[in-house]
């Protein structure tokens, strides 16, 4: 079926990497197969698919270049030395050209055919950033569960936010938020960051919920103590300076 609506130019997708060689290929074929349905279907007229290989000490670099090699679609970052999530979504959004962008993991946390939604709903509710949340969470474990819980409520009580899941990894954002929000964390804090930030900006957030599929392969390392303790350290450093934020001026969008 096709959209009678003026196309999205160009949707850049990110996939922030640290040793993804048994996800990448995957992660980067069902990124290229949704892309081409949104084109055939007219909702976007081109994409790019880039991978931040944050150092990484397996072949997924090496992967990610032929894959660049094969197909014009996919961009390669590589980091010099390992810059962790904040480094990684900073250099990600940077090295997007879309007039929309979303981030995610390699792991595919969520199915790609969200994608078309979420830019369906960005569109028609005339938001800025689409902000996904997990419908059911069980198949993350009890102590992640446990500690996303104590995490978003404490984001919620320190910035003034309502969002749920705030460290989910689909954010979609229009190119009018990138030129304004300017991140600053290289913990995971980063995605906290750029909801309040955003927010304080004056921009429109909407969450849509996504069935959630838990990683089976290779090794997270967000629920570790020291992922947690960076993440608080920069929550605190950052707070005066996330709550003194002034509104951009309003815009209309196209």
């Amino acid at each position: 079926m096709t959209v009678h609506h003026e196309p999205f130019k160009r949707l850049s997708i990110f996939f922030p990497m640290w040793n993804e060689e048994q996800y990448i290929r995957r992660a980067v074929d069902a990124a290229r197969g949704e892309c081409d349905e949104l084109v055939e279907n007219g909702q976007i007229l081109d994409y790019e698919l880039i991978v931040v290989d944050d150092a990484s000490s397996d072949r997924t670099g090496a992967i990610a270049d032929e894959l660049a090699a094969e197909d014009r679609h996919v961009v390669v970052v590589h980091h010099e030395r390992n810059r962790k999530l904040g480094g990684s979504i900073k250099s990600g959004f940077a090295a997007a050209s879309g007039d929309v962008v979303l981030y995610t993991d390699a792991d595919l946390p969520f199915e790609m055919t969200e994608v078309s939604r979420a830019l369906r709903v960005l569109r028609t509710y005339e938001a800025d950033m689409i902000s996904a949340y997990r419908l059911d969470r069980t198949g993350e474990g009890p102590r992640r569960a446990v500690y996303s819980f104590l995490y978003n409520g404490l984001v919620r009580a320190l910035f003034g936010t309502r969002l749920r899941d705030i460290n989910f990894a689909f954010k979609l954002c229009r190119r009018e938020v990138l030129d304004h929000v300017s991140l600053v964390s290289e913990s995971s804090f980063i995605d906290a960051e750029l909801v309040v930030r955003t927010q304080k900006a004056g921009f429109q957030i909407l969450q849509i919920g996504v069935d959630y599929f838990p990683r089976t392969r290779g090794v997270s390392t967000l629920s570790s103590f020291g992922v947690i303790r960076a993440m608080v350290r920069e929550m605190l450093q950052l707070r005066r300076d996330l709550t003194h934020l002034a509104p951009v001026a309003p815009r209309e969008h196209p």
